[in-house]
């Protein structure tokens, strides 16, 4: 009786590991993510990091297809006048080139793990007119995203990576 009880109980444990290895990218991407780097690379070579070496940034994705991202350097400069209506252009110049934030839909092929991002809104207008933009996922764990933009509208490609947000 002990050896017959063993053995579903580890046939049981079993098909739970193969169930949750079987899980979509959908399913696993779904949830809270923080940025972890950011680097940039141009058609001739040249590489960079946008938002410098210790980035900030949050991309959340919920299980019904809709995504949220911000991203900044660590450190963005304060507005003088303690109001962002009255930033002066030297102020909000640095401010734009340091973070930027939208919002939209996404899906994800399941056989290529390309996701298809559709911008609702953005603090750069320009890349929210673009639709059906792709990132190639290139690493997804339970507690590591990576993907690549291919092709932003500077002609760079950026690479993301993430880690699971803590549990608050």
């Amino acid at each position: 009786m002990n050896k017959a009880f063993v053995v579903v109980a580890l046939g049981v444990v079993l098909s739970g590991v193969a169930f949750a290895q079987q899980r979509s990218a959908k399913e696993q991407i779904v949830g809270a993510w923080t940025l972890v780097s950011v680097s940039s690379e141009m058609d001739d070579g040249k590489k960079g990091e946008p938002f410098g070496p210790s980035p900030k940034g949050v991309i959340l994705f919920s299980n019904d297809g809709h995504f949220s991202l911000f991203q900044s350097r660590a450190e963005i400069p304060k507005i003088a006048a303690n109001d962002r209506a009255k930033a002066t252009s030297e102020e909000a110049q640095s401010i734009v080139a340091s973070s930027i934030a939208y919002y939209g839909t996404y899906s994800i092929d399941e056989n290529t793990k390309v996701m298809s991002v559709n911008l609702a809104a953005s603090t750069y207008a320009n890349v929210a007119a673009v639709p059906n933009q792709k990132r190639t996922i290139t690493l997804l764990t339970p507690d590591e995203l990576k993907f690549d933009n291919p092709r932003t509208p500077n002609g760079m490609t950026l690479r993301t990576a993430w880690k699971r947000a803590a549990a608050p």
